[in-house]
């Protein structure tokens, strides 16, 4: 998904993997200063852990950066982990500060944001600035939203599986879904030699709690790689549970 989004337009299924790869190409190595690692409280209590003092870590963010002239300049941020709040899959687009919109509003305006989520739920909202209705000035986010269950299928349907549609594709000699072997080359060209350095260097993962967003130092790390900003008051309201509107803490990077 990560490759599908910084390509340029393709003309077809070869060169949509054509297109991946030149974008891999692109992508420097990482390096240890772009990466944070974390382990979660209590993962040595398991008892098939026999080293109790192990770096092994749960969770990663890493800062990864394309040297080409459509991304040149552009932070990425990769973060993944165990034993987290949530269990999901998802890509965030955050747009930066808009010049004028501070001087519509009586406070500070949050920055409107694409979500693409994968998993638990195929759906895309944007997240976009409006007037708290009422008298007062102050910007409220709320959101344009897609829901593919809710929107192409009936109550009683579900869209295909992952792997059913990778198993059609092969029957229909469609290749653009998989990956090519030069595709995977460099993408562990670019992530082995942090590999080896985390084993060389004995990194110390640093601690978080079980159930949390991770570790603290993460969203400081997130914070000055790419300039990321959270706005903690952000609730998502679902309306397609149940035909009914329920709050959803979904404002994680």
């Amino acid at each position: 998904m990560f490759l599908l989004y910084q390509v340029d337009g393709p003309e077809g299924s070869q060169s949509i993997r054509d297109a991946k790869v030149q974008v891999l190409k692109s992508m420097p190595p990482i390096t240890l200063d772009d990466c944070l690692l974390g382990q979660y409280e209590g993962y040595t209590d398991d008892e098939t852990i026999t080293n109790k003092d192990t770096n092994t870590p749960t969770f990663a963010a890493i800062s990864l950066h394309i040297n080409n002239p459509r991304w040149a300049g552009v932070p990425i941020i990769m973060k993944a982990g165990k034993s987290l709040d949530e269990r999901k899959a998802e890509m965030r687009i955050q747009f930066k500060d808009a010049p004028a919109a501070d001087f519509l509003f009586d406070s500070k305006t949050p920055r409107n944001e694409l979500v693409i989520v994968m998993q638990p739920e195929e759906s895309i909202y944007m997240k976009s600035n409006v007037k708290t209705p009422g008298f007062s000035a102050i910007p409220v986010q709320s959101e344009l939203d897609l829901n593919y269950d809710t929107r192409f299928f009936e109550n009683d349907e579900k869209s295909p599986a992952a792997y059913t549609r990778l198993l059609l594709d092969v029957l229909r000699g469609r290749q653009a879904a998989f990956v090519r072997d030069d595709e995977l080359r460099r993408s562990w060209e670019i992530f082995t030699p942090l590999l080896h350095q985390i084993e060389n260097s004995n990194v110390r993962p640093v601690m978080y709690k079980q159930g949390s967003r991770g570790p603290k130092e993460a969203d400081d790390f997130i914070s000055e790689k790419s300039g990321y900003v959270r706005n903690e008051n952000y609730v998502y309201k679902d309306s397609h549970k149940d035909g009914s509107v329920a709050g959803k803490k979904s404002n994680t990077t």
